[in-house]
């Protein structure tokens, strides 16, 4: 039977823990799908930027949320929902970016080929407001940021995406990631360099060369 607006605002208000608290006591059909509105669109984003391939995006996303109701008991109501969720949806994008590397047919292992040898429904588009300046063309901006990314190693790439696109604190990618938190910093800072000299011509053309304005 289909759910009623009435089932879906009297939800609306809670909190995502206090959601899937109501998912675990009686598999409550609103309280997921309020759930799966409010994340589809975060989840997709970054498993967008992770694999830079949208089908392959929105297959694991919906893994990730079959995955949120098929396990929905093992989620502890002192944890974050979102970290939860995210570290589902990473370690099934891990999952999926070795098993991409074990076929030489697939093309997204060549993406990543700059990989640093010693590191480790119906669905909305994703988001593609990464964008230096909002003055520019976006859709060119946020090809040239996808490109990029997509030469930075998976773990530095993962990172990256979480704190400078999906605004997570370095505690909860840490925890998301299973790295300590001095690791997540250093392989931040390190994905940042690394996207300012793959960027910089870009950012040469918005802003002009500054050692030539001296």
């Amino acid at each position: 039977m289909p759910l009623s607006s009435s089932e879906l605002r009297a939800l609306s208000h809670a909190s995502d823990e206090e959601l899937m608290q109501r998912l675990q006591a009686d598999n409550s059909e609103a309280a997921y799908t309020l759930l799966v509105r409010r994340y589809k669109s975060a989840i997709v984003n970054f498993l967008y930027r992770f694999t830079g391939n949208y089908d392959d995006a929105l297959d694991i996303a919906q893994e990730t949320f079959l995955r949120l109701y098929r396990y929905k008991h093992s989620y502890n109501p002192e944890q974050r929902f979102s970290t939860w969720l995210y570290t589902i949806a990473a370690n099934l994008a891990r999952g999926f970016y070795q098993q991409q590397q074990r076929s030489a047919t697939v093309p997204f292992s060549a993406l990543s080929s700059g990989q640093d040898p010693d590191e480790e429904h119906a669905w909305e588009p994703p988001d593609t407001q990464y964008l230096p300046d909002t003055r520019v063309d976006t859709t060119l901006i946020a090809q040239r940021v996808q490109a990029a990314l997509m030469q930075l190693p998976p773990s530095f790439r993962e990172i990256v995406i979480l704190r400078e696109i999906m605004e997570l604190s370095y505690e909860e990618i840490a925890e998301i990631t299973q790295t300590e938190l001095g690791t997540v910093k250093s392989r931040l800072n390190r994905a940042r360099q690394r996207l300012q000299e793959l960027l910089r011509d870009l950012y040469e053309e918005l802003y002009g060369n500054p050692s030539k304005q001296l």
